[in-house]
């Protein structure tokens, strides 16, 4: 079985873009695959969040992710801040990134701005840490979004050198997994931004924590425009917040978008929506009310997270204590 490790940061509240675009994929993934799943709040912190909060977020997107059907029996999900093995190896590969290859990583670029002055070191080199997060357990396979495809090209670029360096083949080329469909969800009031947690507004987005209530409510006030709906695909173009509803309609039920306006099309947005509202209750409340049940176990919760770090330890010691070594750590 190939190994699998995919991470995700425990910050705002998981909400439907992180379900449809990773979490629902980690789930498919558990059937064939040996999976290492990861809440990645080192990563958290290369922005400023709330400690307190933090501790709150990483207990609740555990509930979420056992919630969804993470099957913490058969696989690993742990914090990466308890396993420090991610750290040791990150600082190695600090070393072994080139300067030029961290100033093309768009994604710095997206979030710094022009202010990327005032950002931290950490946010600069957050895709190190990604690289060694993988590499700790020499995964084969990482499921990521389009917004990452760039981040791994690095992680392999730094496998290879850090191989080239030293003599061995070491670490392997990881292949990424990209989700054919509904990587990308947009939100609700603007169908020309993707769907995040961090929006200030929270109607905006379809949190996993959203009751049947809440989402009718949200998918009733999200933003349309005043046309039907197409017949034909072609016809959702130019339309961003048209084009939007129906992929979350297509990506739930795990269809073509056509296969969606074969059903609804010449329909008012009225109908489509209460439609597809029904739809989210669906899958979303099931999830939502585990997550609320699950909530009130923290104990439950802190244990599970300290046990996948414990089994974590047990592959990643090995590994980077090697990799430590071929760099000349004396132990």
């Amino acid at each position: 079985m190939r190994r699998i490790f995919s991470g995700i940061q425990p910050t705002g509240i998981p909400q439907l873009g992180n379900y449809l675009g990773a979490i629902r994929n980690w789930v498919g993934l558990q059937r064939d695959n040996e999976c290492i799943f990861c809440l990645v709040d080192m990563h958290a912190i290369t922005v400023w969040q709330d400690p307190q909060a933090l501790r709150e977020q990483t207990l609740a997107q555990t509930a979420v992710l056992l919630a969804s059907g993470i099957d913490v029996q058969r696989h690993i999900l742990f914090n990466q801040s308890a396993v420090t093995a991610h750290a040791r190896l990150a600082w190695i590969f600090n070393c072994v990134a080139r300067l030029g290859w961290l100033n093309r990583m768009t994604q710095f670029k997206d979030k710094a701005g022009k202010d990327r002055e005032n950002h931290s070191a950490g946010l600069y080199v957050y895709p190190d840490l990604m690289a060694a997060d993988i590499l700790t357990y020499k995964a084969t396979a990482v499921p990521v979004g389009d917004d990452q495809r760039q981040h791994l090209e690095l992680t392999n670029d730094i496998a290879q050198k850090f191989n080239h360096d030293y003599g061995q083949d070491f670490f392997p080329i990881v292949e990424a997994l990209i989700p054919p469909q509904g990587a990308r969800i947009m939100s609700l009031r603007d169908g020309t931004k993707k769907m995040s947690k961090s929006d200030p507004s929270a109607q905006s987005r379809i949190e996993m924590t959203d009751d049947a209530d809440t989402i009718m409510q949200k998918i009733r006030r999200a933003k349309t425009d005043p046309e039907p709906l197409p017949s034909e695909e072609a016809g959702l173009e130019n339309r961003p917040e048209a084009r939007n509803l129906v992929t979350i309609y297509a990506t739930l039920q795990q269809c073509g978008i056509q296969d969606v306006l074969d059903q609804h099309g010449g329909e008012g947005f009225g109908p489509f929506k209460k439609a597809l509202a029904d739809v989210l209750i669906q899958h979303i409340a099931p999830i939502a009310d585990e997550t609320t049940r699950l909530l009130k176990e923290p104990g439950f919760l802190r244990d599970t997270l300290r046990d996948g770090a414990r089994r974590a330890n047990v592959i990643a010691e090995p590994i980077v204590a090697e990799a430590e070594s071929l760099v000349g750590f004396l132990k």
